[in-house]
């Protein structure tokens, strides 16, 4: 991949702090800023995991580390360690990079009904009542 989200002065400040090392116990990861860099990817684009470039490997096998890595706080860890950083503001990710589900919104959820099969939304409900 040509062009990368971490630059190489901010991937020496965060190399330590993740796991995967040569030195730590167990496996070590293959490639641990192509990881980051699939993540970063995937948070500023908003896209869904399957949608994953090739480029960054299987997508399974990255929700799988990504996973993994939030049940063990190594992205705490790594946001804690770049916390001090202004130059790190760039990577937020808020409402006007990734837009929202509706229903997380508030939007009006839908019911099926049983006898007829039709969705009506829970608001047309109220209204009845």
């Amino acid at each position: 991949m040509d062009r990368q989200e971490v630059s190489d002065a901010l991937w020496e400040r965060i190399e330590p702090h993740l796991p995967g090392k040569a030195g730590d116990p167990g496996r070590t990861g293959r490639d641990n800023r192509l990881f980051v860099e699939a993540v970063l990817w995937l948070a500023r684009s908003g896209a869904h995991w399957r949608v994953l470039p090739k480029e960054f490997g299987r997508w399974h096998t990255v929700y799988q580390r990504f996973n993994r890595w939030c049940r063990n706080g190594v992205w705490e860890r790594l946001f804690a360690a770049l916390s001090d950083d202004a130059d790190f503001e760039y990577i937020l990710v808020d409402s006007t990079i990734v837009r929202a589900h509706q229903h997380s919104a508030g939007a009006p959820k839908k019911a099926i009904d049983p006898k007829i099969g039709l969705k009506l939304t829970r608001w047309a409900d109220q209204k009845a009542a």
